[in-house]
């Protein structure tokens, strides 16, 4: 009995850890209720397992530190050295409206205001009403965070940000700008460094 009984004790703990293993933990996308607007948990099972942020073999010839934007492919890498990377899946530009080449960082913002190009107001009446900006917030377009794309000192309008269309991740469907899961773009702010050169490819 006593045998029998050292035996539980001892196995029990090392099945369930062997069941708790066989469970994914998909933390990359936990709540994070210290933002200035609190974010949900996002189930696994809303995310398409290819467009899940994670660290993957990638070569290439830029140094640690590039954003890559793939935008055939609709995932974008933070390069970081010995052949490795963070890939994200993103939403890219509708056809003839997306980045094409290099640029940098200029800038990045938290929760930032929202204010549509002139392009975009002349091109539709609605995004005319909104040309004194929209405050930062679950409502706004461009989501927990946005960093601002920069040529020759010069903004590009260009944005890689958060979005409040989850849905739209793998899709090309935006005004032009590189648009990734809040989860997401808080992950790569944290990581990348005003001035870090962004290279977007479009074939």
């Amino acid at each position: 009995m006593s045998i029998s009984r050292r035996g539980f004790l001892v196995g029990l703990p090392l099945m369930l850890a062997g069941c708790a293993s066989t469970v994914p933990q998909y933390t990359n996308y936990a709540a994070l209720p210290n933002e200035q607007f609190p974010l949900k948990a996002v189930p696994a099972e809303k995310i398409k397992p290819e467009l899940r942020r994670q660290e993957v073999a990638y070569e290439t010839a830029h140094p640690a530190g590039t954003v890559i934007v793939d935008t055939p492919a609709r995932r974008a890498y933070y390069v970081l050295g010995n052949g490795r990377a963070i890939r994200y899946g993103v939403g890219v530009g509708r056809a003839g409206l997306a980045l094409a080449g290099s640029a940098y960082v200029g800038r990045k913002a938290e929760w930032p205001t929202w204010t549509p190009t002139l392009n975009m107001q002349r091109r539709e009446a609605r995004y005319r009403k909104l040309a004194g900006g929209m405050p930062g917030g679950p409502n706004n377009p461009l989501g927990a965070r946005a960093m601002y794309l920069y040529r020759g000192g010069n903004d590009t309008h260009f944005r890689i940000h958060g979005t409040n269309q989850p849905e739209s991740i793998g899709l090309a469907m935006s005004s032009g700008c590189i648009r990734m899961m809040n989860h997401d773009v808080i992950d790569l702010y944290e990581r990348v460094k005003v001035g870090a050169k962004v290279v977007v490819i479009q074939a």
